[in-house]
């Protein structure tokens, strides 16, 4: 089942800016909202940002790397940050973990016992990190994927659920997506970045086979942002990735654009 169509920035958006987009997206039809995270900038700080924008809206992060971040001080930051439990969708993932798959497996039952009333979302890009998270978590978070590849690591979500007795979870994405004259330099500029940043990344886009500068949606009329997306039907929610300046207006050609129809 669809879970709409979420809405996502950097972390570290100001609240001022924050805080009037969430309002926006859930104006326009959103039904969620994420931010990532990152060394610089808390993306928990911004959901709570986005929190006091929109009342409806569920919050996601995604995703807390737990080469970072531990998962009692993740539940104690909700707490202090007054997060509601009941929207949380709480992307977790391996970060510069030597092995990840392994890493996540021991994870799965400290983040239950310690970050109890959220949804635990796993980041999931290869074969088995998927067939982990259908098998085990409450959603697969995708990233850097084709409507083709979205397709096939679905299928291994679908098998790990199937193999341990339970129903597919959720699965989200992010597609980055620009509009507007310079939408193909401002994708291919963020794809360059993480092409280049880890192995995992790396291996990632070996896979996918594509050009630099392909993978997401480079919208230069506004107009066809929407179809585009719409080609990730394996996606349950496809989180529209802002790659626009971090003010109310750039981001809001963006919301609007990519907003569901």
């Amino acid at each position: 089942m669809s879970g709409g169509r979420g809405f996502g920035v950097a972390a570290g958006l100001d609240p001022e800016v924050a805080t009037p987009l969430a309002a926006r997206c859930e104006e326009l039809g959103y039904t969620s909202i994420w931010a990532n995270d990152h060394p610089a900038a808390s993306g928990l700080e911004t959901l709570a940002a986005f929190a006091a924008g929109s009342p409806a809206l569920q919050l996601g992060v995604a995703v807390l790397a737990l080469d970072r971040h531990e998962p009692a001080a993740i539940d104690e930051r909700i707490e202090t940050l007054g997060l509601d439990r009941s929207r949380l969708l709480v992307g977790v993932g391996a970060g510069f973990s030597q092995r990840p798959l392994t890493a996540m497996k021991a994870a799965h039952d400290e983040l239950r016992a310690a970050i109890p009333g959220v949804r635990l979302i796993l980041a999931a890009m290869g074969p088995r990190m998927c067939a982990l998270a259908g098998g085990a978590y409450d959603g697969a978070f995708f990233n850097w994927m084709t409507p083709d590849h979205a397709t096939a690591a679905r299928a291994h979500v679908e098998a790990g659920a199937a193999a341990a007795g339970r129903e597919t979870p959720a699965v989200y994405g992010y597609v980055r997506t620009a509009v507007g004259a310079d939408a193909a330099t401002r994708l291919a500029k963020e794809e360059g970045f993480y092409r280049d940043l880890h192995d995992g990344y790396r291996r990632q886009f070996e896979r996918l086979g594509r050009p630099p500068g392909t993978v997401g949606v480079a919208a230069e009329d506004p107009g066809s942002a929407d179809g585009l997306l719409a080609a990730y039907t394996a996606l349950d929610t496809v989180v529209v990735r802002a790659l626009a300046s971090a003010t109310v207006e750039a981001m809001d050609r963006v919301a609007t654009a990519a907003a569901p129809r």
